[in-house]
């Protein structure tokens, strides 16, 4: 990648990663022409192959973006500081809201490389993606004093239920078309108060 891309304004390089973000959501890997991209950002495909070599590097440089961008906004939210799991888990559902109004593609872009099956890319995207979560389910697990919980309940176990839960309500959502972050922001609500009323501890 041209290290000149970060020497643009904030204004241009932001209209360039939303224009990577909406063309790719939208279409498969293979049938997401830079050509597209560089019309959605307004500029010339030459000059978005000037700051990114190749199709693959400009889209594990959205993904990195994505990472990068959620993990900033988590910490910046507090949902990483000793508290309760589930007032963590709220706290960063709203960051994930906030990134949203300043990137609306980014999800959708986000579970679109999570599922891309594209040889070129997929390795990259696994890879990164475990070294991602590992660093947040790190984060998570400082938050899981076991005194919250109902007595005996399998801490881990419940972790791992609940990370499947959503994973497999995105791969729901994907299936059936665009992503309404609104219908996703109320879905986890519901979500959350439901493992509160079967893992917490009644007082």
């Amino acid at each position: 990648m041209n290290e000149r891309f970060f020497l643009l304004p904030a204004k241009k390089q932001h209209a360039m990663i939303n224009a990577g973000f909406k063309v790719f959501s939208r279409n498969s890997y293979k049938n997401s022409p830079m050509s597209e991209i560089a019309q959605a950002a307004g500029i010339s495909k030459s000059l978005l192959f000037h700051y990114f070599r190749n199709k693959k590097e400009l889209y594990l440089f959205l993904w990195d973006t994505c990472a990068r961008t959620t993990i900033e906004h988590l910490s910046a939210s507090g949902c990483y500081e000793p508290q309760g799991l589930f007032e963590s888990m709220e706290k960063g559902m709203r960051a994930k809201m906030e990134i949203i109004r300043q990137y609306p593609d980014m999800a959708n872009f986000a579970i679109k490389a999570f599922y891309e099956k594209d040889p070129e890319i997929c390795a990259a995207i696994q890879e990164s993606y475990h070294k991602y979560f590992n660093f947040k389910a790190d984060k998570a697990r400082l938050n899981m004093d076991p005194a919250q919980f109902v007595e005996g309940l399998d801490i881990g176990m419940m972790y791992r239920e609940m990370y499947l839960a959503s994973e497999g309500y995105l791969w729901e959502m994907v299936q059936k078309g665009a992503v309404s972050m609104e219908k996703m922001e109320k879905d986890f609500e519901k979500l959350l108060e439901f493992w509160k009323s079967i893992y917490l501890r009644k007082e």
